[in-house]
């Protein structure tokens, strides 16, 4: 197809047409399509929704944030595990012109505190706690300390009728009653809406330090949801499991999205990740597609239990999230009937994805590449230095341009101009190849982002919480390879002069203040960084040196 020096550039395909509509509007047409059809399954919760019933609670949610005196282009936060409320939310905001703020389950207080006050958030739904999540105790804490001073409602996820009262907070079942599935507000809010408009913030670590908030459009994630759907070949005859978290572009569009632009059925297994829940919902619900990350389809595969289940109506689903161990590609394919699973990539800043293969991929292609160009998009790969696109095979920055790019990092534009250059490229600092067909391979990334387990960790932000400890003088974070994770966290600490500081310690600082993925496993006490002569610290110098003397190895990876 390409003679050797082509340059590393490729456009996808022009057809079908771009959706230039609104969420709302394009759920809409779809509940017109297939009424009847089951829209929504979520297990733990054991409810059920058609299309059309799902349309009508969404209306009524929509109606009752009005309600509440919220109006269009206003913040509303979900913090919450996945189900049957985050759904709704993600159409009721929609419809309602409202900014769906994903807020990360795993934040603490520090981060849930920033995350609303950047974005000034005026209401949040929460889930009042899990495992050792004290969802409203933390939020109680912030308003405690009048750190939320935008904040004016705070409504927690609870069983209707159940449960003891939360004082300061009100019922998502009482708000639902309050709305009207046919308020005449919302066709007339339907009718000021733009598929141009920000619908939805999601955080992004950031290299300063502190969470970036990429705002995607409802023709950001609607078209995307629909073009990872066609790569699937997705149709109202399919039910997708979704076990990833909702608050991730993942669960969000790769899930829900592709679900719904294509008339299928979502089913979530479990509120969060776990293995049995997962091949028990795809064996009773009879799902024809699962999405996971790598560490998700592992315990999968070797759970107990997994023979006793009949998973022979699964066809497809995605692989995304962090690399892909070759080996664990081919076991989904073999062992879980995942003839046609499919690989995507992309960022949260894209939509997310800019490449994904197809169900007919050839096997090689679809282990060891992340497919080709997505439809709409142009992407090329370039040198870091110079801008100049590469040649096919050779390695460079890859750069991504279309309806996918997002409107920019909320009230940033000095970083928004870092990230989208002039003429409109994203530059995701990871590194690729393209080969002579156009499949694309992820070979590296900007050198400090650390991948745990799907988790984007930068290391400045760890660094930069850990110099918050009094005894704590200066702090470098890396990532090791991991077997199950894909990497771990790494903190080398200098302590200040005549401090003592242990480990234990350093934990307890972090444990509540910051997610737990994002807590160094490996914690070092040095007297110096590697440095070079003109000072610059060595960070793949601290990484060799862990890697020696923990004798770690590479997981191996397409």
């Amino acid at each position: 197809m390409t003679v050797a020096h082509a340059e590393s550039y490729a456009r996808g395909a022009q057809a079908p047409a771009l959706i230039e509509q609104t969420i709302g509007a394009f759920f809409d047409g779809m509940v017109a399509r297939h009424p009847e059809r089951e829209a929504l399954v979520v297990v733990h919760q054991q409810r059920r929704y058609t299309y059309r019933a799902l349309q009508a609670e969404a209306n009524r949610l929509a109606s009752a944030l009005l309600g509440l005196g919220l109006a269009p282009g206003d913040r509303i936060g979900i913090w919450s595990h996945n189900n049957a409320e985050w759904v709704l939310m993600q159409l009721a905001t929609a419809k309602a012109g409202l900014v769906l703020v994903n807020i990360n389950p795993a934040y603490r207080t520090s981060e849930v505190e920033y995350a609303l006050n950047k974005v000034a958030c005026r209401a949040l739904v929460a889930m009042p706690r899990f495992k050792t999540s004290d969802y409203l105790g933390m939020l109680r804490e912030l308003r405690a300390a009048q750190a939320l001073p935008q904040l004016q409602h705070a409504i927690w996820i609870d069983v209707a009728g159940e449960g003891a009262e939360e004082p300061g907070f009100m019922r998502f079942s009482e708000l639902v009653k309050t709305g009207d599935p046919q308020d005449a507000r919302l066709p007339q809010v339907a009718r000021l809406l733009h598929h141009r408009d920000a619908i939805n913030i999601q955080f992004t670590s950031g290299t300063t330090g502190f969470p970036k908030g990429a705002t995607l459009t409802h023709r950001n994630i609607l078209n995307n949801g629909f073009f990872i759907g066609e790569a699937m070949r997705l149709t109202e005859r399919d039910r997708l499991c979704i076990p990833v978290p909702l608050y991730h572009c993942f669960g969000m569009v790769l899930g829900n999205l592709a679900a719904l632009t294509h008339g299928a059925c979502i089913v979530y297994p479990n509120d969060a990740f776990e293995p049995l829940s997962v091949l028990q919902a795809v064996q009773d619900e009879q799902c024809t597609g699962l999405h996971g990350v790598p560490t998700m389809f592992i315990a999968e595969l070797d759970h107990p239990r997994f023979k006793e289940f009949d998973l022979s109506t699964l066809r497809t689903g995605i692989m995304a999230g962090s690399p892909c161990p070759i080996e664990v590609m081919k076991r989904v394919q073999s062992e879980m009937n995942m003839g046609e699973v499919t690989i995507a990539y992309g960022m949260t800043e894209t939509s997310p994805v800019s490449c994904q293969s197809s169900t007919d991929t050839p096997l090689d292609k679809r282990v060891s590449t992340v497919g080709l160009v997505q439809p709409h998009l142009e992407i090329k790969i370039i040198d870091p230095d110079s801008g100049a696109t590469v040649p096919r095979g050779t390695t460079g920055e890859f750069c991504t341009r279309g309806y996918s790019v997002m409107q920019g990092y909320w009230e940033d534009p000095a970083r928004t101009a870092e990230a989208i250059d002039a003429e409109g490229w994203m530059h995701t600092g990871d590194l690729a190849t393209m080969d002579e067909d156009g499949y694309v391979n992820i070979v590296g990334r900007s050198k400090d982002m650390v991948i745990r387990g799907g988790e984007n960790v930068y290391p400045r932000e760890i660094e930069e919480f850990l110099y918050r400890h009094p005894k704590v003088q200066d702090v470098q974070v890396v990532g090791l390879p991991d077997q199950k994770y894909g990497e771990e966290l790494c903190a080398w600490i200098i302590a200040k002069p005549g401090q003592q500081l242990g480990e234990d310690e350093v934990r307890a600082f972090c444990k509540g203040r910051i997610a737990h993925y994002k807590v160094p496993r490996y914690i070092r006490f040095v007297g110096e960084f590697p440095m070079t002569v003109t000072g610059k610290i060595q960070k793949f110098k601290i990484r060799e040196a862990m890697i020696a003397e923990l004798q770690l190895s590479e997981a191996r990876t397409a």
